[in-house]
């Protein structure tokens, strides 16, 4: 029997089924502007450590293990942004534009409660997080800690505005905040650290004026939208509580995947100082690559959701069909630069020869397996926008018990360097998003995360 969702007539006229090229300029108006949001952001950390850096190596040292911390902190709530994406769109998609913003404002009240309670968390136990870092270093470290604090309510309302704009297919207007954001935070900085003479604490305080002026400014884009809607602002327990459970799935997912790359880089501590350091600047380079995959998989979760949600499964199998070919086109034409790049982007973070061979070869690899990780990124995105995070919640935990044995493979039989870091990226790069393509895709080729997209709209 085929459950595939019966199409309904959409209501929503901006929900168009677009083909061939005019579904391909659709793509990329939202990819392109994601993109440069999701680039902006990692500015916030060099700026940070270019001003830093003059101040001292202390000073930087406790700048890096503080601001560590903070990104895996916020790293960890990313659910915030994918959930809202999800519900909006389904809801755009049906027609309910007031539906689908009250969906955002539940997240952005969730991101709220959230902020709060890591900020204060992360203040109490600021000293503790560090203690294991040279007493020289420490202090510094929970100067960033303590005084970036208050700025964690305003990245998480971050993530949970993006979101709701992505659902409205409005990824322009997050990437103008974005970018103007990461310039303000350049102002901010030099002013605490260098003109009031805060040093570190005053780069934390720079980051926490510029994430919260960033989430006010969403929150009032946000607010004019909903001006005639009758939206109710405040905060609903049972919206609040439906945000809540929506996004659980989505943080096991996480967490899975932060678990799988935290035991790659035991792996390669493991094996030796020359793939430790040469599994860095792969590390960096699939980071860059991950960017532009990711933003083609933001572009895959709002246009499926919409399309769920107008209940249009024909049209959600053309998206599903154009985005992955997007997704693996784009990933091997980043492989094929990675790959053949490898030799020369390698001595720009190194001037070790073994390092760079290690690194070099580690790329090579990279670039071979990023196909896969475009397939994968895409499906992720697709499957996301159909509101299947329980699916994706138990996938992760498969697919990270079946990399489980393949990093033990390395870290017992593979030799420190160049072929230790080739083996390392075999197993990560090809077999854990290897895994990820078999789940995901075997999921999508059936009907199952269509119907219940449909059923949650």
């Amino acid at each position: 029997m085929d459950d595939t969702p019966e199409p309904r007539a959409n209501p929503e006229p901006e929900v168009h089924r677009l083909r061939g090229r005019a579904l391909d300029r659709q793509i990329l108006s939202l990819a392109v502007p994601a993109l440069g949001a999701l680039v902006a952001e990692p500015v916030f950390v060099l700026v940070d450590s270019a001003m830093v850096g003059h101040l001292g190596t202390a000073q930087l040292a406790g700048l890096s293990l503080a601001s560590t911390i903070l990104t895996t902190a916020v790293g960890i709530f990313i659910f915030l942004a994918y959930a809202t994406t999800a519900a909006t769109a389904r809801r755009v998609g049906a027609g309910d534009r007031s539906g689908a913003i009250t969906a955002g404002v539940d997240g952005m009240w969730l991101a709220l409660l959230l902020g709060v309670a890591t900020a204060v968390a992360l203040m109490v136990t600021a000293p503790l997080l560090v203690s294991g870092a040279p007493p020289d270093v420490v202090p510094h470290a929970v100067d960033y800690l303590r005084y970036s604090a208050p700025g964690l309510v305003g990245m998480l309302l971050v993530l949970a505005a993006t979101g709701t704009l992505r659902g409205l297919l409005d990824t322009r207007t997050p990437f103008v905040v974005a970018v103007s954001g990461a310039l303000a935070n350049i102002g901010f900085n030099a002013l605490f650290i260098y003109g009031v003479g805060m040093g570190v604490a005053g780069s934390g305080l720079g980051t926490a004026v510029t994430q919260t002026g960033m989430a006010l400014w969403l929150i009032a884009v946000l607010l004019r939208r909903a001006r005639g809607l009758d939206i109710a602002l405040r905060p609903r327990r049972s919206g609040i509580w439906a945000s809540a459970r929506a996004g659980v799935p989505l943080l096991i997912r996480t967490l899975t995947l932060r678990v799988a790359i935290l035991v790659t880089i035991a792996v390669a501590t493991s094996l030796g100082a020359v793939t430790l350091a040469a599994h860095q600047v792969v590390t960096a380079m699939f980071g860059l690559a991950a960017f532009a995959l990711d933003a083609l998989a933001i572009a895959a979760q709002a246009l499926v959701g919409q399309s769920l949600g107008a209940g249009d499964p024909h049209h959600v199998r053309a998206l599903l069909r154009r985005c992955l070919q997007w997704g693996v086109i784009g990933g091997a034409l980043l492989g094929v630069v990675i790959a053949a790049g490898g030799w020369w982007l390698a001595p720009l973070f190194t001037g070790d020869d073994d390092v760079r061979l290690a690194a070099a070869v580690g790329l090579a690899v990279l670039g071979v397996t990023l196909p896969v990780g475009g397939w994968v990124f895409v499906l992720d995105g697709v499957l996301i926008g159909a509101g299947d995070g329980r699916f994706l919640a138990w996938a992760g935990l498969i697919n990270l018990v079946a990399y489980l044995p393949m990093a033990g493979l390395v870290l017992a039989f593979a030799p420190d360097g160049a072929a230790g870091l080739a083996w390392l990226w075999v197993a990560f790069g090809g077999g854990f998003m290897l895994a990820r393509a078999v789940t995901n895709g075997v999921r999508a080729r059936g009907t199952r995360w269509m119907v219940l997209g449909a059923e949650r709209t």
